[in-house]
């Protein structure tokens, strides 16, 4: 049984989170996905491919699928967000109002899923989980960009430890800190995620961005130094990076793209 049973959805949460609507910041991240979607896929662009960005709110991200060639969907619960998506990017991404647990789409009808920063913040994870799994098409791939339960440092209130404490705990540190009345991100440990996504093959490539951000356009938080840190000490640093970049296939498969410095490494086999 869940501490919170009673949890809501955070309905228009691109009005309560300024940073969805910095253009910027978000075409950056998408950069990064797509860079690291070509190279697990092993393809120049996204040509005849389908793409869903799930939790997709203002609707950048998508966007940038749709830009590098992907016929592309976006799906939230945001409505406001939406709104201004479709105002600025409808005639090329189809924007739908959806939760993550009842996509709109055919079983295996979808070659890449994105799922970037949203798994914290939805009642059922695993129902959203499994749903995309049942829309990609076998050999699809889903992105992740998931942070995990021992990050030092809590990225949206910016509290240290926040997200390590007990739920009464994490609730009364938010009162104090005047941060809010209650704590309602829930993030998994390293073990839990590996459990969250179990029915997929999964490959970590957070080690390959570190290693060389500029091939993964990742220069906007990782110095260009990282780049000349050897791989033993960049993995030995693995677990105080708060957020992990994973890719997990839709059926047993491997990363596709030309060698790197630093290689993908395979986190979990369904």
């Amino acid at each position: 049984m869940s501490e919170r049973p009673e949890r809501e959805e955070q309905l228009a949460y691109s009005e309560q989170m300024a940073k969805m609507l910095d253009e910027q910041g978000r075409r950056q991240k998408a950069a990064k996905i797509v860079a690291v979607v070509r190279h697990a896929l092993g393809v120049a662009d996204l040509s005849g491919l389908t793409a869903v960005d799930v939790g997709c709110s203002a609707g950048f991200i998508a966007d940038e699928l749709a830009l590098a060639g992907a016929r592309t969907s976006g799906v939230d619960i945001d409505e406001p967000g939406l709104e201004k998506a479709r105002a600025r990017f409808g005639s090329r991404v189809d924007f739908r109002v959806a939760r993550g647990e009842d996509l709109p789409f055919e079983d295996g009808t979808v070659d890449v899923a994105v799922l970037n920063h949203i798994y914290e913040h939805v009642v059922d994870p695993e129902a959203v989980v499994a749903d995309i799994h049942r829309v990609l098409r076998p050999g699809g791939l889903l992105y992740l960009g998931v942070g995990h339960r021992w990050q030092v440092v809590e990225p949206h209130h910016r509290l240290p430890f926040l997200s390590w404490l007990p739920q009464g705990a994490a609730d009364r540190y938010m009162r104090l800190t005047r941060k809010g009345d209650s704590y309602y991100e829930r993030y998994y440990t390293p073990r839990g995620l590996r459990r969250l996504f179990a029915a997929y093959d999964v490959w970590d490539y957070t080690l390959p961005v570190l290693a060389d951000p500029s091939a993964f356009a990742a220069g906007d938080n990782v110095p260009a130094w990282a780049a000349r840190v050897p791989e033993r000490v960049l993995a030995a640093g693995l677990p105080l990076v708060p957020t992990y970049v994973w890719v997990a296939f839709k059926g047993a498969a491997a990363p596709a793209g030309p060698p790197l410095r630093v290689a993908p490494r395979h986190v979990a086999g369904p």
